[in-house]
């Protein structure tokens, strides 16, 4: 019997992470929330219904729901919506497409999604809540933190430390022991060969910061 979950997000985005899902075939998909469009709510979405946004949470309990999975991008919002779904009760999901490439021994935290075509060699660590997205390497003794998102294509040498909230766009390559602070973003195509701080936007070959991150850059 699959164990029943709830995606929260109802995107494109939560449209591949519930693909991911039925592929693994470990949960019954129950339905969404979404807490931007409530014109939705109560509408089919992606093989089910978008039940409603966060207000839903306590509803869910008492229908044998037992677990939620984080389904949208912006990194400081989904950390926040998991320790909610934690204080409810719920438990996280982890989401490993079946096409990857994962070392033996790879530590994913729980509510991390790891998306097709992904490599993710021996030694790293990836956090809780992260996203590893489609076709991105992310090479040995990686550190990604909590809430990361390594976009498709991306490519991380080896060492390199990824903290907390931080985006890495489509395409960027991230030298070998680069270390990259929490809530910054690096844009797409960037290549990254010194260290960044905390809450920039860097881009450029070589990635050079440009300013500080604002809430909608990741």
């Amino acid at each position: 019997m699959q164990t029943k979950l709830v995606l929260w997000g109802a995107s494109s985005h939560a449209s591949v992470i519930a693909d991911i899902v039925r592929l693994r075939g470990d949960y019954e998909i129950v339905g969404f929330l979404d807490d931007i469009s409530v014109h939705r709510h109560n509408t089919e979405f992606c093989g089910a219904m978008i039940l409603g946004g966060a207000e839903q949470l306590d509803t869910l309990k008492g229908h044998d729901v037992s677990h939620l999975l984080m389904a949208f991008g912006a990194n400081r919002a989904r950390l926040r919506a998991a320790r909610l779904a934690r204080l409810k009760g719920y438990a996280l999901a982890t989401a490993i497409h079946p096409m990857t490439a994962i070392a033996a021994g790879v530590e994913v935290g729980e509510g991390t999604v790891i998306m097709a075509g992904a490599v993710v060699n021996a030694g790293v660590r990836i956090g809780e809540n992260a996203i590893i997205n489609s076709s991105a390497i992310v090479e040995h003794e990686c550190v990604i933190q909590d809430g990361v998102h390594v976009s498709a294509g991306a490519r991380l040498g080896g060492n390199v430390t990824v903290g907390p909230a931080t985006t890495i766009e489509i395409g960027a390559i991230v030298g070998a022991r680069v270390i990259i602070g929490a809530d910054s973003v690096i844009g797409a195509g960037a290549v990254v060969l010194r260290d960044i701080p905390d809450g920039v936007l860097a881009y450029g070959i070589p990635a050079r910061v440009i300013r500080k991150t604002k809430p909608d850059d990741g």
